[in-house]
């Protein structure tokens, strides 16, 4: 049979065969091979480059058949769903809720639901925060220069339209002091506290990476003092670790406070401290607002003062459980997941 005799042949049994990839086994192909002994020695290198052709269209084809079959078995899956929508698995036409016998929070969900009930109790409003930004509330309205480092693309993540993913939930602060200026005018206070994501360009590794949780807060009132960020501060880490704390600061910097403070609790004894000399942690930073930031949002300073303080929430979460890698929360490994069942 002459070549292309044996392409259109082929071609057409292709959509038959259950396996496409069996037309390459077809008996005519073999006989093309065959033949190539046969024919004369100045047309042989031309008749078999032209049967190696054939064989590699039908290869080709053969594979994007089997590839189309592959994608048409393919069941979309909305993994969004709280049910599993395959036919398989549908009662009278409806879809079964997937079984919840296995399921549990996540531990940061577990760990925030806690942080919130615990300022909730103290007084303060409780809100999560954004999760995209701009300058002016991430680092004009908070004391920034214009030449800080955090404000360089090496630290801080941006937007081609230069939309920030906040760095800090301090990015908040500016809208929270706005929205309770007449509140204070009123003879109020200002008691705020702002959760959630947060986005940095750093290396992920075992106590970084570049997405975690944070809590900032901020009070305002007509006598706020330091002494009261503290009291504060020691009642909220006493009532989290579940045991008496002693605690000690030491100078620190943060443009959007004045005096700025590093806060430390001695180290909690589910780790093997209390009561040892010389086990410090430092939990978060802390200061008295600074009266620019105070002005920003058309907060007079001379009549009014606050204090803010902000850290990180997995650090709260590892000391609390002893977990040794930042990354395992967001890793979605179930073996780690399966630890806070229950």
């Amino acid at each position: 049979m002459k070549i292309d005799d044996v392409r259109d042949l082929l071609m057409g049994r292709l959509s038959e065969l259950k396996n496409p990839h069996d037309i390459l086994k077809a008996p005519e192909l073999k006989a093309l091979l065959g033949q190539i002994k046969d024919v004369p020695s100045d047309e042989r290198a031309k008749f078999g480059a032209a049967v190696n052709s054939l064989r590699q269209e039908l290869k080709q084809q053969a594979d994007q058949l089997t590839q189309q079959a592959e994608q048409a078995a393919i069941v979309p899956l909305d993994v969004t769903a709280p049910f599993d929508d395959s036919n398989e698995q549908k009662v009278a036409g409806r879809p079964m809720l997937l079984p919840v016998e296995q399921a549990t929070l996540h531990p940061l969900t577990v760990e925030t639901k806690q942080l919130v009930d615990v300022f909730t109790r103290m007084g303060f409003v409780c809100e999560e925060s954004r999760q995209i930004d701009d300058d002016f509330h991430m680092f004009s309205s908070l004391n920034f220069p214009p030449n800080h480092p955090a404000r360089d693309g090496y630290d801080t993540f941006r937007t081609e339209e230069g939309y920030i993913p906040p760095a800090h939930t301090t990015a908040m602060e500016n809208r929270v002091l706005s929205a309770g200026r007449q509140q204070l005018e009123n003879g109020g206070v200002i008691a705020h506290i702002s959760y959630g994501r947060v986005f940095r360009n750093e290396d992920a590794d075992v106590t970084h990476d570049h997405t975690f949780n944070q809590f900032e807060g901020v009070y305002v009132s007509r006598d706020a003092t330091l002494g009261q960020m503290l009291g504060m501060l020691k009642d909220f880490f006493e009532t989290y670790y579940g045991q008496s704390l002693r605690i000690k600061t030491q100078p620190g910097y943060f443009p959007f406070t004045e005096p700025s403070l590093e806060f430390q609790i001695e180290k909690p004894a589910a780790l093997g401290g209390g009561g040892k000399g010389g086990e410090w942690l430092e939990m978060l930073g802390c200061g008295m607002l600074h009266p620019n930031v105070l002005k920003a949002a058309g907060i007079d300073p001379t009549k009014y003062q606050g204090f803010a303080w902000g850290g990180g929430l997995e650090r709260l979460v590892m000391l609390k459980y002893g977990i040794e890698d930042l990354r395992h929360f967001e890793s979605g490994k179930l073996a780690f997941l399966r630890k806070f069942r229950g």
